[in-house]
């Protein structure tokens, strides 16, 4: 059932355009950044964004330049788990594991979860109580479970709003969930 939606929502998120992925992100960056919650952090994680999710890219960039501490994820695929380091510049970063950007090896800084106020998630698909739905390796969840401290944002496009997601037991929902339409507040449901 889980591998149902993951396609339908991929295929989803794979229709857009990529001129829609970037407004529509612009967009979502705009109502991110003025959550207060956005404006209290000092050291955020984002992911790195690939294969038309949210576009972080530009987020990223701005974040560098201002006061917060900018954390992204480097996979580690025999622990199946997701590294911290901090990222001082944009051109520190080469594709790493998946294809994805990560810091490349002489750039590593590594960050303490304990010490990160606030988590930008990506997701195939969310549900307005903040249950998600990714591509099923477990990273971000087992990301979130060890983050004691930090809040827990996903980034969505309206597209990706489902009704129900079914979670199993490890699977954690996100606090917050920001599209190109709203906030949907996900703490007190």
């Amino acid at each position: 059932m889980k591998n149902k939606i993951r396609q339908e929502l991929a295929q989803k998120r794979k229709n857009l355009s990529k001129d829609e992925v970037l407004e529509k992100s612009d967009k979502i960056k705009k109502r991110l950044f003025e959550t207060d919650e956005f404006k209290q952090a000092s050291n955020i994680v984002f992911y790195v964004s690939y294969d038309n999710e949210v576009y972080t890219h530009k987020m990223i960039k701005e974040c560098i330049t201002s006061k917060k501490n900018v954390v992204v994820p480097m996979c580690d695929k025999e622990e199946r788990c997701l590294i911290l380091s901090k990222l001082d510049s944009w051109d520190d970063l080469e594709p790493g594991s998946y294809g994805i950007l990560e810091p490349r090896k002489e750039k590593v800084k590594e960050f303490s979860i304990d010490k990160i106020d606030l988590i930008i998630v990506p997701g195939l698909g969310f549900d307005t109580n903040g249950c998600r739905i990714g591509h099923g390796k477990g990273y971000y969840d087992n990301l979130l479970k060890n983050s004691r401290n930090a809040l827990h944002i996903g980034l969505a496009f309206e597209a990706q709003i489902v009704k129900k997601i079914t979670v199993d037991a490890h699977d954690l929902p996100v606090h917050m969930i920001v599209t190109e339409k709203r906030v949907i507040d996900c703490r007190n449901k």
